[in-house]
């Protein structure tokens, strides 16, 4: 009994920890209720240290308490991370959280199913290789989950715990996995159905938000079941549904069943005139003779469409900027130069598209292409909780639908990766530091010209 009430007072302390060490003393909180047989036993590993300093006691105290229990829909143990399938698809299940209890889910990676440690080498590498998983664009939307190292029987596990999605239903690889016991299942159409309501519940952003105004006969309908259907959901799960439309749409987040009606995203992905809805949904690009605005417009065009239009519009003119030439090194060599990459360009107008601010603005991406170089201004600023100083290693997503869908028609490869990608690529090309303006209610990324 003395060594039950240790345990609590520990738990009781964790308010004053870090995020990593709050894990295990989650764990063991959520799941003490559970028979766990010689409890007392994994108490032994205990290392030097006690509750009243908590910032002396290992995180493998409090994880063993929870490893001696049964899997549950929260906990899953795997001796390793050889199978990358079996991984995403414990972290879809976690993220979705079928049963709604809004509780983290927890991946503890090195512990077999006999609940001992494997002595799996807990290496720099692995805690990166883990961490990828959250935005390679395998599972969308992006999970919410952090990767610690704790200990367990003597020996370093990994933990990974994830956040339920405030954004259900969560897909890895077009198939939406939960967890109802202790393994994963695809969802029913049924519990998918329940998914998208506890989503609607949840949303906050102006992408899945109801454009209330407008009805299905506002969308292309084709354009979403040709070429957005098949590249969300897997073909075995298309061969099973007997959805209608609506649902279809509800069930990637481009339909509030509430409301009857289209969300924002939808308009902009599928809508047949999304400037109808969307004042600003347009880029407009203007090539000036010199270095300002104040000398002779040499061209200008309107990008204008749904989505994946104004992107392939982008595409071509990034196409027909890069202009490429060779160039003689110091060595004598030959090389190819552009004066903008193609490559680099795309990255920053997907960026742009993907990032900028819809909601209440009538203004356009502008991209401004002067002698010397292409700036690409949108409306709307750093958003949520990212800084200047963060900006541009940091992400915070203001339309995290727009994203996933740029993701899952091939404009972008991976999340949050575009800014940094370009940068590389620009150094490759050995042009100019890629620069950039974040002003109160714009952000302008400045390409250029590789002299």
């Amino acid at each position: 009994m003395n060594g039950v009430k240790a345990r609590f007072a520990c738990l009781i302390g964790a308010a004053s920890l870090t995020w990593p060490q709050r894990i295990a003393h989650t764990l063991a909180a959520a799941l003490y209720e559970s028979e766990r047989p010689q409890a007392d036993q994994f108490i032994l590993d205990r290392p030097t240290g006690s509750c009243d300093d908590p910032t002396g006691m290992s995180l493998h105290v409090e994880i063993a308490n929870l490893l001696q229990g049964v899997e549950t829909y929260r906990l899953e143990r795997t001796a390793s991370a050889n199978n990358t399938d079996k991984l995403c698809k414990a972290i879809c299940a976690f993220s979705n959280d079928m049963p709604g209890n809004g509780e983290t889910g927890y991946l503890v990676v090195g512990v077999n199913k006999a609940r001992d440690a494997t002595g799996l080498p807990i290496t720099e590498r692995l805690q990166e290789q883990l961490a990828s998983l959250r935005d390679n664009g395998n599972i969308i939307p992006m999970p919410d989950m952090s990767v610690s190292v704790a200990q367990h029987q003597g020996r370093d596990i990994l933990v990974v715990a994830v956040r339920p999605s405030n954004m259900p239903p969560v897909r890895y690889k077009q198939v939406t996995w939960i967890r109802t016991g202790p393994s994963e299942d695809r969802a029913t159409q049924e519990q998918e159905r329940r998914l998208e309501e506890r989503r609607i519940d949840r949303s906050r952003t102006w992408d899945m938000r109801a454009c209330q105004d407008a009805t299905l006969h506002d969308l292309a309908v084709e354009l979403f079941k040709l070429s957005y259907l098949p590249a969300a959901v897997s073909a075995e799960v298309l061969d099973e549904n007997g959805r209608t439309i609506e649902e279809q749409l509800g069930s990637l987040r481009f339909w509030q069943s509430k409301l009857n009606c289209p969300t924002n995203g939808a308009i902009l992905l599928f809508g047949k005139s999304p400037e109808f809805y969307v004042a600003g949904a347009y880029v407009q690009y203007v090539r000036y003779e010199g270095d300002n605005q104040a000398t002779a417009v040499l061209e200008e065009r309107r990008i204008t469409g749904d989505m994946a239009t104004i992107l392939r519009g982008l595409d071509a003119l990034a196409k027909q900027l890069e202009v490429a030439r060779p160039h003689r090194n110091p060595d004598l060599s030959d090389s190819t130069i552009r004066d903008y990459p193609a490559i680099a360009l795309h990255e920053l107008f997907v960026n742009a598209v993907i990032h900028r601010n819809y909601e209440g603005s009538t203004t356009p991406i502008a991209v401004n292409h002067y002698m010397d170089r292409i700036e690409i201004q949108n409306p709307g600023s750093l958003f949520g909780d990212l800084t200047p100083d963060q900006f541009p290693r940091g992400t915070s997503y203001r339309n995290p639908l727009l994203a996933e869908a740029a993701k899952t028609l091939g404009f972008a490869n991976r999340f949050g990766r575009g800014v940094s990608l370009a940068r590389d690529i620009l150094a490759k090309n050995a042009s100019p530091e890629l620069t950039y303006e974040i002003g109160t209610n714009h952000l302008a990324m400045i390409v250029w010209k590789r002299l």
